[in-house]
């Protein structure tokens, strides 16, 4: 009898480690399948702490935007793109060549990245260069530039960006875009864009907009926008 309830007890061992070695052999394939589908889009890491913007966006803001915002595009279109025509194009190629549900997503992966990497601690101030000489060329000057910005940002209708963008001669212009929308879809190339979206400073500034644009201009990262011209 000894003998007959080892033997049960040694199968029961047997047949439970076949078990757990089967689910988890289960767990890797979905978890490894899980990840190749979101390598395919990924959100740019940040270049700075998620307090390094404070007072200007706080730190609670950032988590919450590229943390959970920003994150959710990502996974959205990973799993949007399968199957589809525009499953192995780049970011651009996806923004341009699609509509509906995959061009929200990706509009807004391809906004984040650049406006998540236009920011520094200790930036503001105003552009030099190339781009520095292109906006007083068109503008006027910087102030002038920066009070048609924001004069563009406060007007977009609900959610949406404002942009400056150039063409292929580099010329310079102000882009108001709904929704995800992004000046590549119009053969610009973005340089500098803010978030109107009211997740992006409802959190520091509630309903005022127009001074969520005005601060934000304290933490341009010049050096890194002006490489975009």
């Amino acid at each position: 009898m000894k003998t007959m309830h080892l033997y049960l007890l040694t199968g029961l061992v047997v047949f439970a480690t076949i078990s757990c070695s089967n689910s988890s052999a289960r767990n890797n394939e979905n978890n490894n399948s899980k990840n190749s589908v979101n390598m395919k889009f990924e959100k740019v890491a940040l270049p700075y702490e998620t307090d390094a913007l404070e007072p200007v966006i706080s730190k609670q803001t950032v988590e919450l935007h590229y943390g959970i915002h920003h994150q959710a595009y990502v996974d959205n279109l990973n799993k949007l793109v399968v199957g589809t025509k525009l499953e192995d194009a780049d970011l651009v190629t996806v923004v341009k060549e699609s509509d509906g549900a995959i061009f929200n997503n990706a509009g807004q992966i391809l906004n984040h990245n650049l406006y998540f990497t236009s920011f520094k601690k200790g930036g503001g101030g105003e552009p030099t260069g190339q781009l520095g000489d292109a906006i007083n060329e068109q503008f006027g000057s910087f102030e002038k530039f920066k009070e048609e910005f924001n004069a563009a940002g406060v007007s977009v209708f609900g959610s949406g960006w404002v942009w400056l963008a150039k063409d292929d001669n580099g010329k310079l212009s102000i882009e108001k875009e709904s929704g995800g929308g992004n000046p590549v879809t119009k053969g610009l190339t973005p340089i500098l864009g803010f978030d109107v979206w009211e997740h992006s400073y409802y959190l520091d500034y509630q309903n005022r907009r127009a001074e969520h644009l005005k601060e934000i201009w304290k933490i341009v990262d010049w050096e890194t926008v002006g490489q975009r011209y």
